[in-house]
């Protein structure tokens, strides 16, 4: 065994009844529907922020009475769209009143537009090196467009779609970081804090809102950009070390840019984003004020004892073919559980034991997808860690765990003035 392995454990804390589980959800679109999404769909919480309850009942109605139980299908994704576009058209109609009110339902109209197109790009897409699914790209480039549309109405801090040198660039990795920027208005007065933000394997730059408002209202800017293997990233998904070239990219922008304070930024990577946000910590410790990695897998993740049983968990789709995509094992999930802890393992390749900034760790104890051992196991390495778990809670230790990281992220912004 090499020096840094570190064997799974005999029972993971989650308990091994809720890990030995399959989740009724995975029965077909009905039991998604019924045991999983319809309620936060009624709360428009995630993954339905931004969306309405009566956009999304008919088609999910629909769907099931076409037993369409194929996520990844393209009947699935394309049930969505003509709802999508009959809110674009309703967006249109009021933003061209010209008035604050019409402003306001137009964002309102795109928005929900944009979260039924979420959801019909789920449960997982890339473009690098190839499309992974067509239909699903379709729904992602029609989100983009209409999102592009709610953000520009956004005043005074309107969304800007930014294409990033990639100025780092090597191998496979391609030319541009496409990314949304939003700064608050004293921006072109004096430079501003900001948050670089790291999506997740289901969740890109469209699907953060409200995080990028919560930002503004603190004063700090909002960058955000997807992961390698994810969505528009450009980065080598194969390639262990691509996510730092991004970041010195994004790094050199932004010092070019000239608007953003460079001595207070911060990280925040979701779900599998947290495990970017943990390696930034150790790559780029020196140009981090802070790192919050939420929800992130850094190791046991990564074996096949944990991911023998994930895809029964709570994502609402199987994992393992969206995560062998992800990091570059295309199809084959069978190489991916062999090969994938060695290769990405944070512990393994000796990232874990290198010094850090601070860094926060946010998770659910019981997270069936990222287990809070990742977590936990940091303790053990480097630079001391600090940390708020949520006993009983799922992945990303939600509804409790935003009310947790935004005081930490303030006090870190404050100690750097």
């Amino acid at each position: 065994m090499a020096p840094d392995a570190r064997p799974a454990p005999k029972q993971w804390l989650m308990g091994a009844e809720a890990f030995e589980r399959r989740m009724p959800h995975h029965d077909g679109v009905r039991a998604l529907w019924e045991t999983k999404w319809r309620e936060p769909c009624r709360r428009a919480v995630y993954p339905f922020h931004d969306g309405a309850f009566e956009d999304f009942e008919p088609v999910f109605l629909d769907l099931i009475a076409g037993d369409v139980n194929d996520g990844n299908s393209p009947a699935f994704s394309r049930a969505f769209i003509p709802r999508a576009q009959l809110l674009e058209r309703a967006g249109d109609k009021a933003a061209a009143q010209g008035d604050e009110k019409g402003r306001k339902q137009a964002s309102e109209f795109y928005l929900r537009a944009a979260c039924l197109l979420r959801i019909a790009r789920f449960p997982y897409l890339t473009g690098f090196p190839d499309v992974s699914n067509p239909a699903k790209w379709e729904a992602w480039e029609l989100q983009k467009t209409i999102y592009i549309k709610a953000g520009a109405l956004w005043s005074p801090s309107p969304l800007s779609e930014v294409m990033i040198p990639h100025s780092a660039a090597k191998g496979r990795d391609r030319d541009a970081i496409p990314t949304y920027v939003r700064v608050p208005p004293t921006a072109g007065n004096e430079k501003c804090p900001a948050v670089i933000l790291l999506t997740g394997l289901d969740g890109y730059r469209p699907d953060n809102t409200a995080r990028s408002e919560e930002f503004l209202s603190r004063g700090w800017g909002a960058v955000i950009f997807e992961i390698p293997g994810t969505a528009d990233c450009p980065a080598d998904s194969a390639d262990p070390s691509s996510p730092d070239r991004l970041l010195d990219s994004v790094f050199a922008w932004m010092t070019a840019d000239g608007r953003f304070d460079m001595s207070r930024i911060m990280c925040w990577g979701l779900s599998s984003g947290g495990y970017y946000a943990v390696r930034a910590a150790h790559t780029h410790r020196d140009k981090l004020a802070g790192v919050v990695a939420h929800g992130a897998g850094t190791h046991h993740f990564f074996g096949r004892e944990w991911l023998a049983r994930a895809d029964g968990h709570e994502y609402p789709f199987q994992l393992t073919p969206a995560l062998a995509m992800k990091h570059g094992y295309g199809d084959d999930v069978e190489a991916y559980l062999e090969g994938a802890q060695k290769k990405f393992s944070l512990l393994e390749t000796g990232i874990l034991g290198m010094p850090s900034t601070r860094l926060l760790l946010v998770n659910g104890v019981h997270d069936g997808l990222m287990p809070i051992e990742d977590s936990i196991l940091l303790f053990e390495y480097g630079s001391p860690k600090e940390a708020r778990f949520f006993t009983g809670a799922l992945h990303m230790g939600y509804p409790m765990a935003n009310s947790s990281v935004y005081p930490w992220m303030e006090q870190v912004m404050n100690s750097t003035k």
